[in-house]
């Protein structure tokens, strides 16, 4: 494993208080290693897991060849060009039994979707284009042809192929894939455990009463739900006064329960508290300023959890409208040897939220072992003027829609003030604008990272 010194070393000819920010991806994937440790769950159990082991399918899929339509099974080389095609009808082939008479020249059998192919049968003619008359059936010119409608064994998967590759996640489409091969439980990889808290003298808890220069935190809940939505397991510390004591005390506790620390607040440039001199103290870490907006002020780095049995620190008080749920309670073991992930985020809400989706929510998914998933972003075209100075990635909140004509557009929310957290509920994703780019007018395409499935 590289050092902090060791991979900050490769970013050498960037300015850290100006870092792009599509070098900061390229770091943490060095940064995080993926968790080892494997459990088995019945598949019921297993949906957003990643999978530890490959899944070889031990049967074909489907197991046999079988009718994609209800219609009528023929041999389709009685086809023939220009001509329609009159056949008697022997039989029914229903679905989950097979049919097991014989079908010669001029004759067809009425077939379920799903049911058996008849020996001899390679065709099946929708029951919609057919011209039924008692036992007889129809086919008209050119409606069909030679092997039409005909499911083949193994047509999904030939027994002893690769279904499903280490370290898949398990969305519902791959659930149904390894249930269509009987397989009733799968090794996945454990769940991260993520520890989070809120920093500041002047963050509320929901329950205080309001006073003057404090705000309710709301960080602490979009990060929940960030990593509730990834699948994490959650520990929520609660709100942390700036005291070094009681700073110490969380960040002590957070490395020793989980895999990952989230931080918000703390870590901009010249800020008075004790937030980023506890980082230094108990981790390995580097304070960016990056090139975007919004966001800039991040401390990525890691927590090793050897220093954390030297010295005492004060126990960590956390009342019950501070923390919430079981989470706040759960414990691991980790050797000693280990590193605890560290994320410090800035303390403006929608900094949180830009943050975690562009850079965390990634780390994140290598440390659930999962392969690497690039960013899908859609291209929309703008459906207003944008100014952007080139020198750094803008992320801003849109609503993407289509236009009269089909298009897909996206315009801005209006304010794109850090603080405007209702303007990341109204929009649908985040307008990126690169580092390099400039002015956008209106109706040239940009691209757009959708929230749907994310937040």
């Amino acid at each position: 494993m590289k050092s902090i010194e060791q991979i900050a070393a490769e970013l050498q000819g960037y300015d850290p208080k100006a870092l792009p920010a599509d070098t900061v991806n390229a770091f943490l994937a060095e940064l995080v290693e993926p968790v080892t440790d494997v459990e088995r769950l019945p598949l019921m159990q297993a949906l957003g897991r990643v999978l530890a082991e490959d899944i070889v399918s031990p049967i074909s899929v489907p197991p046999h060849d079988n009718s994609a339509m209800d219609g009528f099974a023929f041999r389709g080389t009685q086809l023939a060009p220009g001509q329609p095609l009159t056949l008697r009808v022997v039989g029914t082939a229903l679905a989950g039994a097979a049919w097991r008479g014989e079908v010669g020249p001029g004759e067809c059998v009425k077939i379920m979707t799903g049911a058996v192919m008849p020996e001899g049968l390679d065709t099946v003619v929708p029951q919609e284009f057919a011209r039924v008359d008692g036992d007889a059936v129809e086919i008209p010119a050119n409606v069909v042809r030679l092997g039409d409608n005909r499911r083949h064994l193994g047509e999904d998967l030939m027994a002893g192929q690769a279904a499903l590759q280490k370290g898949e996640l398990l969305a519902p489409a791959a659930l149904g894939l390894v249930a269509s091969l009987g397989i009733e439980s799968v090794h996945v990889l454990r769940r991260v455990r993520v520890a989070y808290f809120s920093t500041g003298d002047e963050i509320l808890s929901l329950g205080e009463a309001p006073r003057e220069g404090a705000v309710y935190d709301s960080n602490r809940y979009t990060v929940f739900g960030l990593l509730t939505r990834l699948g994490c397991e959650v520990i929520d510390l609660g709100v942390v006064p700036d005291d070094p004591a009681q700073l110490e005390a969380a960040f002590r506790q957070a490395a020793a329960r989980a895999d990952a620390v989230i931080t918000s607040g703390g870590v901009s440039v010249g800020e008075a508290d004790h937030t980023k001199a506890m980082m230094r103290q108990l981790g390995d870490v580097v304070f960016w300023r990056i090139a975007m907006r919004p966001g800039r002020p991040m401390a990525v780095g890691r927590i090793p959890r050897s220093r954390l049995t030297n010295g005492a620190a004060a126990e960590l008080s956390i009342s019950a409208k501070s923390a919430s749920g079981p989470t706040a309670d759960c414990a691991a073991s980790y050797p000693k040897d280990s590193n605890a992930v560290l994320f410090g985020l800035p303390g403006n809400p929608v900094a949180v939220m830009v943050t975690f989706l562009a850079f965390v929510r990634p780390a994140l998914l290598r440390l659930m072992g999962a392969r690497p998933q690039p960013t899908v972003y859609l291209r929309a075209a703008s459906a207003e003027p944008i100014r952007k100075k080139p020198g750094r990635t803008e992320y801003q909140r849109g609503i993407v829609a289509r236009d009269a004509d089909g298009r897909l557009t996206v315009r801005t929310t209006g304010n794109q003030g850090s603080g405007v957290l209702s303007s990341m509920v109204q929009a649908n994703g985040l307008i990126v604008l690169g580092h390099a780019q400039g002015n956008v007018a209106a109706g040239d395409l940009v691209e757009v990272m959708m929230f749907d499935g994310a937040i």
